[in-house]
């Protein structure tokens, strides 16, 4: 098979996670005897620097002829708390989204054996904890208008808003999954306070009922994140809008023990696009220390959901499971007392692994 994809390093540690993602990709494609083709674009404060255009129009071409999107982090901190940035890293992901259509993030929250411990958690609620949240991504408060400050900047405004066909698409995709998991769907919203809220619950009852065989319940957006905390094992299919499910996500992240482990794929009208849930901790940048396995795995969803190649995506979560099985770990997950491993020790090692399988 051909696999076409466009790579989007961005900024921070992006790069070297990336890098990393990439010899993975082509150690799979090598063995399962694919055809791998790339070009790299240029988004976030690099494609400022370059162009003046957190995402330029030439990146969006190569997204847009591309099968797929690898994609590292944007973010930098010559933007951070600059009131005075005309434009800032961040817009050109939301760019992106729009532009590409990637209505829909989904972000599974696994647990991994051999870190357990390394969870906030204690090990009975955490342990068995495999729930996907399915997080809409193009509308709400993020890309409400109106939007701004009042001239004398003593007040701002935010607005969200969705339609109908917005709400529909994305509960419809969260009942589609939870067909092929454990048919349980959680809908959170804030109905109780929300006129968009209101209506999500509306949409979300009308097609419940058009799949009987999958529980359903509402849940207030306080009540979800309660529930995470004290027992996330019993969500499968958590479907949610733009903040509410940006704020989660992260939460729930936090329940394997690093933010360096999760990937995510954003799914929509023209392209896909994988990408670890992390941002780009430019303060890592350079010093090899990053933890590599959340970009990783995300090449494993690319495979997976994008080229429907299942095989190719097991043995790469399966090499990832062993490396930490071996304790070939970044600082972050290593176990205490042991030396950790940098970013490209614990890549070649994944690499080396998928070749002598």
């Amino acid at each position: 098979m051909n696999i076409n994809i466009a790579v989007l390093p961005g900024d921070g540690i992006g790069p070297e996670i990336i890098e990393q993602a990439l010899k993975v990709t082509e150690a799979v494609c090598n063995k399962f005897g694919h055809t791998l083709s790339y070009r790299k674009g240029l988004v976030g404060a690099c494609a400022i620097d370059a162009t003046g255009n957190p995402y330029p129009d030439e990146t969006h071409a190569l997204c847009m002829e591309s099968d797929a999107v690898l994609f590292g982090a944007v973010g930098d901190l010559r933007y951070d708390n600059n009131p005075n940035a005309k434009v800032r890293p961040e817009q050109g992901l939301l760019a992106m989204r729009k532009k590409l259509g990637l209505y829909a993030n989904i972000r599974p929250v696994t647990t991994f054996k051999s870190l357990i411990e390394k969870s906030p958690l204690r090990r009975d609620i955490v342990e068995g904890t495999d729930f996907m949240c399915i997080r809409e991504l193009t509308g709400g408060l993020y890309f409400g208008r109106p939007q701004g400050r009042s001239e004398d900047g003593n007040t701002a405004y935010d607005t969200c808003v969705y339609t109908r066909e917005e709400v529909e698409r994305i509960v419809k995709l969260a009942y589609e999954y939870a067909m092929k998991r454990r048919k349980k769907v959680t809908v959170v919203d804030k109905a109780n306070v929300l006129a968009t809220s209101r209506l999500w619950r509306e949409v979300a009852k009308e097609i419940a009922a058009q799949y009987p065989q999958i529980e359903t319940e509402f849940m207030f957006v306080d009540n979800a994140a309660m529930r995470l905390i004290q027992w996330p094992s019993s969500f499968d299919v958590m479907v949610t809008e733009n903040m509410f499910g940006d704020i989660l996500t992260d939460e729930g992240s936090v329940i394997t023990g690093s933010l360096g482990l999760l990937p995510s794929a954003s799914v929509g009208v023209h392209t896909s696009l994988f990408e670890p849930i992390h941002g780009s901790w430019p303060q890592a940048a350079g010093k090899n220390i990053a933890n590599p396995l959340a970009t990783i795995l995300s090449a494993a969803m690319m495979f997976e959901y994008s080229f429907g190649l299942m095989e190719e995506g097991r043995l790469i979560r399966e090499a990832v499971d062993a490396s930490m099985d071996a304790n070939i770990c970044t600082a972050d997950i290593q176990s205490q007392g042991a030396e950790p491993y940098g970013t490209k020790e614990v890549g070649e090692w994944i690499v080396n692994y998928i070749n002598n399988k």
